[in-house]
């Protein structure tokens, strides 16, 4: 299974489209846009967990738009890998 980091989301892409678009390319174990707790608006960012065609997923909609926004797509990495506040993508 791949954790898949899709960031630049439009803010008002929810986890049922976010879900959908990875579909195309396999299975979709879960799709999560993430919100701000307080306000519970879109942060722009999510996450695809695939358990197959994730590489190609990840190689077709990197740059892909979605209302006019650059999708960009990566393997998530792990909390270890990130920078400080995890800046670093």
């Amino acid at each position: 299974m791949k954790n898949i980091y899709v960031g630049n989301l439009p803010w008002s892409a929810n986890d049922e489209e976010l879900r959908e678009l990875f579909a195309a390319f396999g299975s979709v174990s879960s799709a999560r846009v993430i919100t701000d707790r307080e306000t519970g608006r879109s942060r722009g960012f999510g996450f695809v967990e695939m358990d197959d065609g994730a590489e190609e997923a990840i190689a077709e909609l990197n740059g892909h738009e979605l209302d006019s926004r650059p999708l960009r797509v990566s393997e998530a990495r792990g909390r270890d890998q990130q920078g400080p506040r995890g800046d670093d993508r």
